[in-house]
């Protein structure tokens, strides 16, 4: 039975350091500036460098008592519907290979996102926008790998992501009509009347089919978009608690994102992915990463709020991580990748909140209890929506 009825992935790029934000390592200190105590594993750049502790307290919060960095208080705050995944691995340490394996499972294109297995498994239960949704603000690029990490795959497709640019005049390319109402809707039922004539001569071939379809969501995303954008009328405390008109600009766009998110789910969308870049630290570690949690974390944690509040948060499944981790050594003031060992975490959707899942080794190095591979992670997502993975499998 479904616990989750749509997915809202929360991705960070570029490989958030577990040891600075939901794994603390205590025993960091007692080698700082030291090198590695015994073998050191081989990273991407093999930075091995020398140990170094979190640059932020880590504090307890709620009644489970879980440790959050200072990075994330008021994620902190709401620690007791998050279970965190501390033991995380990955078969990649490169950005893209890592990228396309945490969205499909496999390490290059051709395969279809967990997001168009959600919609081709589920559809959407909007009729005017479709069924995987990427949104985009502030100027943030897709994550190494490019568009065909939201790709369909073999799939119809329909099933890929519609990138919406939340903070754009025109949140996706050529939605305004160039020509008057009427004349658009006749010239689509033409076309529409002469592809279904050529589709009945096709055996019903599912890319012809996919085009009619996609032709037809386009048309009333052209009036749904728009609705969708227009967040006006959201009350003062509602902007206020997301942080919309905060005067930091990376903060306010996320937040809108964060905004727009519940507004999708609210309206049906399947699969939501929110994105935000700069977890790619190899230098300067302790500003960049200052700023990126002052960016994130209010907005997320008002995501979680208003979505508890609105009693969605129950069968709306949130997935926050991204494509690696990070080592617990330094060089040049940053880390490198780190693949063996790291933090992600769920919320809603059925998830046992207050929960913590696995560990790494004393230092944060690598997995070695509860271990969850990337193909556990889209099994369980899966579950949630009620799906079998055995159905939805190709291997």
């Amino acid at each position: 039975a479904p616990k989750a009825r749509s997915v809202i992935f929360l991705y960070m790029s570029g490989g958030v350091s577990h040891v600075d934000s939901f794994d603390h390592k205590p025993m960091l200190k007692k080698f700082e500036g030291k090198p590695m105590p015994g073998a050191v594993k081989k990273t991407q750049f093999n930075n091995n460098g020398t140990v170094q502790p979190s640059h932020w307290d880590f504090k307890r919060y709620g009644q489970s008592g879980i440790e959050v960095s200072d990075l994330f208080p008021q994620i902190g705050g709401v620690i007791d519907d998050i279970c965190q995944l501390r033991s995380m691995t990955a078969k990649f340490s490169e950005h893209a290979q890592g990228n396309f394996f945490m969205h499909s499972g496999f390490p290059f294109l051709g395969f279809p996102s967990a997001g168009a297995w959600t919609s081709y498994g589920l559809g959407s239960e909007s009729r005017d926008l479709p069924g995987y949704v990427v949104l985009q603000s502030g100027g943030a690029a897709t994550p190494h790998g490019g568009v065909g990490l939201f790709s369909n795959g073999f799939l119809p497709a329909q099933h890929q992501a519609s990138i919406v640019k939340a903070d754009e005049a025109e949140a996706v390319a050529n939605i305004r009509p160039r020509q008057p109402h009427d004349i658009q809707r006749r010239q689509l039922d033409f076309i529409g009347a002469m592809d279904r004539r050529f589709v009945s001569t096709t055996q019903h071939d599912m890319h012809v089919e996919a085009a009619i379809s996609n032709y037809e969501m386009a048309w009333r995303m052209q009036s749904a978009v728009p609705e969708l954008c227009e967040i006006s009328g959201e009350s003062a405390a509602t902007r206020r608690l997301y942080g919309v008109d905060d005067p930091e600009p990376n903060k306010a766009a996320y937040a809108r994102q964060c905004l727009l998110a519940r507004r999708l789910a609210e309206d049906g969308v399947r699969f939501i992915q929110i994105g935000v870049g700069g977890w790619d630290n190899h230098s300067n570690i302790q500003s960049s990463l200052q700023a990126k949690g002052a960016e994130i974390d209010g907005p997320i944690a008002a995501l979680m709020t208003d979505l508890k509040e609105r009693s969605m948060l129950e069968d709306t499944l949130i997935v926050w991580g991204g494509e690696f981790g990070r080592t617990p050594r330094s060089r040049n003031g940053g880390r490198d990748h780190n693949n063996k060992g790291f933090s992600m975490w769920l919320a809603g959707g059925g998830v046992k909140g207050g929960h913590r899942h696995g560990a790494t080794d004393d230092i944060g190095e690598e997995a070695v209890d509860g271990k969850v591979s990337m193909s556990d992670l889209h099994a369980t997502i899966l579950h949630l929506l009620g799906l079998k993975i055995e159905k939805l499998t190709y291997p």
